[in-house]
């Protein structure tokens, strides 16, 4: 009986060393998205927007900065990039080495809690429960300002607690954005207001918490992107993700979605905490996000 037992849990055991492998094999397949959103004026030229998200950047990550160099031939006319650059005091020059000729692009961005705290080591599970925990008690030690200023420095625009106007390939953008809703830096009064209905309306946030998108879905955003979700991290197949780490529902821990008359795009990110290397039914992800004139009415 108790060699029986043994026998049983060495199963388990080698089992569950296979799963974790192949789930650190799956947070290095990393995919690109093409979304259509047909949300333009009829008549209106494309616009190809590149959402990036959650790179969680280390020096070590040199597949992950590649893979992401590389996302330059796509030459998109806007990146939005929203947050949770860094996973490291050194993670600013490994951030704007993968970026690379993308910097070149118009970009937006927001920052997300990573960027200002470093990661910690913790339960992942844990997240199945509730939201990760509050950094009210911490320091932040992580090289933000460093970050802000080296994208700055290239053109792009901190849309945290922050409005731009902008014209990109011809569109006319009405944009806006919030700091980091997980961790409270959110302030969305500072920004909120009606859109302007004769533009491209575009709000950001890292992490898509219900009183943020649905004040910019009110004030009559045309697409709302976010990040901070991972699409769950570890999901199951067929079923999904179990959890967002936010309010948001589970069904849409990924992907396009309608939200309140809205476009809400949700990426899964391209990384994960460096001390939870690993992702299930649900690998990195990168999105092109491909404007396109919505039907005449």
């Amino acid at each position: 009986m108790i060699r029986g037992l043994a026998k049983v849990a060495g199963l388990g055991a080698l089992a569950g060393a296979g799963l974790a492998a192949y789930a650190y094999h799956e947070s290095k397949q990393y995919q690109l998205r093409n979304v259509g959103v047909p949300i333009l004026p009829p008549g209106s030229d494309p616009l190809l927007i590149l959402h990036v998200s959650d790179l969680h950047m280390t020096p070590n990550n040199h597949d992950r900065i590649e893979w992401i160099k590389g996302l330059g031939a796509l030459q998109p006319d806007l990146v939005i990039a929203t947050g949770d650059f860094l996973s490291s005091h050194e993670g600013v020059e490994p951030v704007l080495d993968a970026l690379g000729t993308l910097l070149e692009v118009p970009g937006l961005f927001v920052l997300g809690s990573n960027d200002y705290f470093s990661p910690k080591l913790g339960n992942p599970l844990s997240y199945l429960a509730k939201p990760s925990e509050s950094t009210k008690e911490r320091k932040i030690d992580l090289p933000w300002e460093d970050l802000v200023a080296g994208l700055g420095a290239k053109g792009w625009i901190d849309l945290s607690n922050r409005r731009a106007e902008l014209t990109v390939a011809g569109h006319k953008i009405d944009a806006r954005g919030v700091d980091d809703p997980h961790i409270g830096r959110d302030d969305y009064a500072a920004v909120a207001g009606p859109f302007d209905p004769d533009k491209l309306d575009i709000g950001v946030a890292h992490a898509p918490y219900l009183r943020v998108i649905d004040a910019m879905a009110d004030d009559g955003a045309d697409l709302i992107v976010a990040g901070h979700t991972h699409g769950g991290q570890v999901c199951v197949p067929g079923v999904g993700a179990l959890t967002t780490n936010c309010d948001l529902d589970v069904k849409r821990a990924k992907g396009l979605h309608d939200h309140k008359g809205s476009q809400l795009h949700v990426s899964a990110g391209l990384g994960t905490n460096p001390y939870t290397p690993f992702r299930l039914a649900c690998p990195p992800e990168a999105s092109l996000l491909v404007l396109m004139p919505r039907e005449s009415e």
